[in-house]
């Protein structure tokens, strides 16, 4: 066993010196994490040490966003968008016809990555119109859109008295159903594929999805005990009910918006963000776990390791407990890459959306981007720290029932089912709190926003009539 052990780190030590061998890419993804879900990007409650370790081995990028979604479940259309490499409402022509004829045609981003003689390997999460394991070559466990979760876990806590759900019992299942925490299965089966490919002469690309830390967020009770509820600050943007949550697609009776009581109370919105960050923390050991067994294989030399999350959640800011928003806190995630020839430490603060690391992971494997690819790579941003952002605007869409346009300066919010628009300073308002759309002072440049906003929607096949709800916006 010992000779064997021996053969294989010898094995993987030739494969990494080996300058022309490929590079091996480990993808992680998370579900539901904010970019202020990380403490390296400026939030010190919030317990981290891997993925600020991660963070510092490598490029964060500080302004990467996700577009919105066609539905509730936001993570489709995330998901949709990069697995396609289609902005948003090309992918979900995609999706509407269940990627049949584009997973026919390779075109999938597993798929892309096999053509280059990548093996690939998905476990978690999946949630994409196509069996993960029809484009994949090998899988995990594929778990569904998001735990099992029961009447309990809505609707609270009540008073401080309300302990009917508790984060740590099992009895309620979800992440805990099969016996061990999904987050936990993630990592070993990503540690398995590891061992596995050492004996692989091709490289290898994984796709770790987390469910984590989307609710039910269950973790188990010492992570909880990590977070005392007297050092769980309130949000800055804190309100007891958003004023326009009808109206722009959150009522009361979506789902995500269930999980905590109406007004909302600083009690309940801390105790969901203690539970938020405990199955982060839970979560970067796993993520800890994985990466220190790649070390230990011998590969991290020549594997570049990404990750990010589908969106980012609300937990309590603006009122609002879910990502069904035009608010940084919900399209806003993290972005990490690491890797050979990365910088070690830097930060990029240009705008780019998440779904970039598709076409980024393609310019590193060597493989030109297909016309068909609408994102980037952000390889060449990378390599120039002053290179201005390639999207001037970062455009955003949920449903019919809102639009956004942001740039480096200002952010424009439209509710057409108010009709109502809403303007934010982003350099001096990073918040959102300050609505300065009532101000004449701001008219000409609303104006400018909403023609900017038009050539994103023609450029994006969207075919939402804005005039029809903010004539003096968009009617000449």
């Amino acid at each position: 066993m010992l000779y064997f052990i021996l053969f294989i780190f010898l094995m993987a030590c030739d494969r990494q010196n080996d300058k022309n061998n490929p590079p091996n890419i480990l993808f992680i993804i998370a579900d539901d994490q904010t970019y202020s879900g990380i403490n390296s990007n400026g939030n010190d409650e919030v317990i981290t040490p891997n993925l600020d370790r991660l963070s510092e081995s490598g490029v964060t990028f500080t302004h990467a966003y996700n577009m919105g979604a066609w539905n509730g479940a936001v993570c489709v259309a995330s998901r949709a968008m990069l697995n396609s490499g289609r902005f948003i409402w090309r992918a979900k022509e995609l999706s509407d016809g269940s990627y049949s004829g584009f997973k026919e045609q390779d075109f999938m981003w597993s798929q892309l990555m096999a053509s280059k003689g990548y093996d690939t390997y998905m476990t978690g999460k999946w949630h994409v119109g196509v069996p993960a394991d029809s484009v994949f070559m090998v899988t995990g466990h594929v778990r569904a859109g998001m735990p099992g979760t029961v009447p309990e876990a809505y609707n609270r806590p009540l008073s401080e008295n309300d302990t009917t759900w508790l984060p740590w019992h099992k009895k309620w299942g979800g992440y805990c159903e099969g016996g061990k925490h999904w987050s936990e299965v993630v990592a070993d089966e990503a540690i398995g594929f590891i061992d596995s490919s050492l004996t692989r002469s091709n490289p290898f690309f994984m796709y770790i999805a987390f469910n984590a830390p989307h609710d039910p967020r269950q973790s188990p009770k010492g992570f909880i005990e990590m977070y005392p509820l007297e050092n769980i600050s309130l949000p800055v943007s804190f309100i007891e009910e958003y004023p326009f949550k009808d109206a722009m697609g959150c009522p009361a009776t979506l789902r995500d918006e269930m999980l905590a009581p109406f007004p909302r109370t600083p009690y309940s919105v801390q105790i969901h963000i203690q539970e938020y960050y405990a199955i982060i923390t839970h979560m970067d050991q796993q993520i800890g776990r994985i990466i220190k067994h790649l070390k230990t294989s011998g590969q991290d030399k020549n594997t570049y390791i990404l990750f990010s999350a589908d969106h980012g959640l609300g937990c309590g800011k603006h009122g609002l407990l879910g990502k069904q928003n035009m608010y940084d806190h919900s399209i806003r995630v993290p972005l990490i890459i690491v890797g050979p020839d990365i910088p070690e430490n830097e930060k990029r603060q240009m705008q780019v959306y998440l779904q970039d690391l598709m076409a980024t992971t393609l310019d590193i494997a060597g493989i030109a981007r297909p016309e068909y690819v609408d994102f980037i790579s952000l390889i060449p941003l990378i390599k120039d720290n002053a290179a201005d952002s390639p999207y001037q605007e970062i455009y955003g869409a949920y449903i019919d029932l809102q639009r956004m346009i942001r740039t480096e300066e200002y952010k424009l919010i439209l509710y057409p089912g108010v009709p109502v628009y809403r303007l934010f300073d982003m350099k001096n308002d990073p918040h959102e709190i300050n609505d300065l759309a009532a101000d004449s002072g701001y008219h000409d440049l609303i104006k400018q926003l909403a023609v900017r906003l038009k050539k994103q929607q023609e450029y994006m096949d969207d075919t939402l009539d804005l005039g029809r709800y903010f004539p003096e916006l968009f009617l000449n």
